[in-house]
């Protein structure tokens, strides 16, 4: 038996499956079988007396698993770093363990109370001349834990992220071994994880296991010297151990598995030798963002929670103020702590985009690059949203304008004078300053009440337009609602634009959307090849895509009457000049010609034709649909998923989007831009203009009468 190994166990008197507080408890409550556990842990115990010298705590009742005494802490000469236990069950544990620690001489080291530390279950020694510690989180421990335990215990901490719920512990995916060998799960860690065990531990000394030997609890073994004990371990696993120089011995875990744990688990390595040169080390960093508006009822604290974890960081709440009436907002102040600043970056510049800014005494400045390469930004640009933006020069806010969505913010200073605008990568030239990083930028979102939030005058607002999608609810009140809102927009001169595809032609819609464009409701059409030939093909032809719409039935040669129709618009050299001619009479195009209404057509490499009015250059066409979307009030999207999340794309906040689409996936997506704004509707592209038609023409006919 080799002395200077010493471990702590904790006999089975009162272990059971008493509650559920991770996957592997689920349907096990009260299934273990104490005489087998009993059995399985002695003969662990003897096991490892064989190979070191065994200590015991007492058993406490109504404590099943302090039997897992890894969790105990973390030891490190005659230190202890007692643990913090995430879950109510175990925190009675803490206490037991702190008086042992303490009765048996080590100096016992406590984190803040309400900071999760689950111990040697977390916290793993990487044994070499300059060792360093292994630090789990994402399910028990906090993040925030691990610069403490730097500071504390003098050592390099590598924090690595847990994304396999089954492997909620460190210890269940991850073994270090002698001679600086790691046995591990890789798929238990997320990429930025793998890509730190790969940077400090030499391929021919990692032992990466398969799922197989993962859920066997392989990796949660028991190293003394050469020796490793664990549950079980497939022929493969044991061959490539044993070529490594080391003697795998199974001890079988099956009852302590009912409840997450296994060989490891079921001890505590006293005796890890305290470092003598190494230092404190950790590149986890924080930072602390306010959130202000009616954050629990619309969500935006989870969803900035959410967006801190599983962008691969952690947060703490340091303030909450909640609104007491209806109208008031809440503030939050949150620290967000990341196991890197490039990782912690990322996040904030998320949060910033929801609203966040970043708490400093004085406001951050936004950081600026010149360009150098034309079209080309430095690799850490910020990458605009749809909300209006504001960056910080020279101590003052600018707001950015022509804010669109992913484009980058260019600072121009003339003078005294300080501008900034959104600019696309493309369109940037050598010389320009681009914001970089996510310091000194801030987007303002206005507090928004639960009710009256604004129309697109900014007093009213659709009342079912709260960014949402809904098939349930009937589509004629919501075409009222529409059909409302949209005739006071031309009442007041306002601008509406119709981003349409084809579909709108082969449901019947055609002569609906023609009716919204000869009665001023439309400002500007915007579209592909395919809408303006369908829309031709039906009002030279009769058909779309070669079928009768009236009678719904495909006609003789039908395949090609798009194409006589694309030659004929091609003859005459423009849309508009076939109308001139006399030779396109009715349809939507007809119409837009006729009331003067712009439209843009953004060609495709699936087109026919294409017709001349098409743009098949897309950045021209892009440039196209940007000029006509300035100035909108509402936007209609009809049945054409690419060039309506185009148009999202470029459209600021405070537009409204209406979505309309038969394909619920479709819709869902163009109305998760993330904005109030914006409504997605779930029926027949036809049906809806049909019933728009109607109640257009019913408060026109109210008007009258009054």
């Amino acid at each position: 038996m080799d002395k200077t190994i010493e471990l702590l166990m904790c006999a089975p008197d009162h272990f059971g499956i008493r509650y559920v507080i991770n996957p592997w408890m689920e349907g096990n409550i009260n299934r273990a079988v104490p005489e087998t556990a009993i059995e399985q842990w002695q003969n662990l115990a003897r096991v490892l007396g064989e190979h070191a010298q065994v200590h015991l705590v007492r058993p406490q009742a109504g404590l099943p698993d302090m039997v897992f005494t890894a969790n105990a802490g973390l030891v490190l000469g005659r230190r202890v770093v007692l643990s913090r236990f995430l879950h109510r069950e175990r925190q009675g544990e803490e206490a037991h363990f702190k008086r042992w620690f303490a009765e048996h001489g080590f100096t016992v080291d406590e984190l803040p109370a309400d900071l999760p530390f689950e111990g040697a279950g977390d916290a793993l020694l990487q044994r070499g001349k300059e060792p360093w510690l292994w630090a789990g989180y994402g399910f028990r421990s906090e993040l925030d834990s691990h610069p403490l335990l730097a500071e504390r215990l003098r050592l390099d901490v590598v924090s690595l992220r847990l994304m396999d719920k089954r492997f909620y512990h460190l210890d269940t995916c991850l073994c270090p071994l002698e001679d600086g060998y790691l046995l591990y799960y890789p798929h238990a860690f997320d990429a930025r994880s793998n890509q730190q065990i790969e940077e400090r531990v030499p391929a021919e000394r990692r032992i990466a296991v398969q799922e197989p030997d993962a859920v066997n609890f392989a990796c949660n073994a028991v190293n003394l010297g050469r020796v490793l004990v664990m549950n079980q371990a497939s022929l493969e696993l044991k061959e490539r151990l044993q070529s490594s120089g080391f003697q795998p011995i199974e001890s079988p875990m099956s009852e302590f598995m009912k409840a997450g744990g296994g060989a490891k688990c079921l001890t505590l390595r006293l005796t890890e030798p305290a470092a003598k040169k190494s230092r404190a080390r950790c590149s986890t960093e924080s930072r602390v963002v306010s959130l202000k508006g009616h954050l629990l009822d619309s969500g935006l604290l989870n969803h900035a929670l959410d967006v801190a974890v599983e962008g691969g960081g952690s947060f703490r709440i340091l303030n909450f103020k909640l609104g007491l009436q209806r109208q008031s907002t809440s503030v939050a102040e949150v620290k967000i702590s990341a196991p890197a600043a490039d990782v912690l970056d990322k996040i904030i510049g998320q949060l910033i985009d929801l609203g966040a800014t970043i708490d400093t005494p004085k406001p951050s400045q936004a950081r600026l690059v010149a360009i150098t390469q034309a079209g080309v930004a430095p690799d850490d640009f910020y990458a605009t949203t749809i909300y209006p933006t504001e960056v910080c020069v020279d101590g003052d806010w600018v707001r950015v304008q022509g804010q669109r969505m992913d484009a980058v913010v260019v600072v121009d200073t003339n003078g005294n004078e300080t501008t900034a605008h959104c600019r696309l990568l493309r369109d940037l030239k050598v010389g320009e300053r681009v914001v970089v990083g996510v310091d000194g930028i801030r987007t303002v979102r206005q507090p928004e009440a639960r009710a009256d939030r604004g129309d697109l005058t900014g007093k009213e607002e659709f009342g079912f337009m709260e960014s949402s999608v809904s098939s349930e609810r009937r589509v004629e009140l919501v075409v009222e609602q529409i059909a409302w809102e949209w005739r006071r927009i031309r009442q007041r001169g306002g601008k509406a634009v119709v981003v349409a595809g084809p579909v709108v032609i082969h449901t019947g819609g055609a002569e609906h959307l023609a009716y919204l464009i000869r009665e001023g409701y439309v400002q500007a059409l915007l579209g592909g090849n395919a809408i303006a030939v369908h829309d031709i093909e039906q009002a030279l032809l009769g058909t779309s895509l070669g079928i009768d719409l009236q009678h719904g039935r495909s006609v003789h040669g039908g395949h090609q009457h798009h194409l006589r129709a694309i030659n004929l618009i091609r003859r005459c050299g423009k849309i508009s000049a076939a109308v001139e001619q006399g030779l396109l009479k009715s349809g939507v195009m007809y119409e837009c010609v006729r009331k003067r209404v712009p439209f843009a057509l953004a060609g495709s490499i699936r087109d026919d034709g294409p017709l001349p009015d098409t743009q098949m250059n897309l950045v021209k066409a892009q440039a196209a649909y940007a000029q006509l979307l300035q100035g909108a009030d509402l936007i209609l999207m009809l049945s054409s998923m690419l060039h309506s999340i185009g148009v999202g794309n470029m459209t600021p906040a405070g537009v409204k989007l209406v979505c309309v689409d038969i394909n619920p996936a479709v819709v869902t997506k163009l109305a998760d831009r993330g904005s109030v704004e914006s409504v997605g509707v779930v029926t027949d592209v036809g049906l809806f203009l049909s019933l728009l038609e109607q109640q257009l023409r019913k408060l026109e006919a109210t008007t009258t009468a009054a």
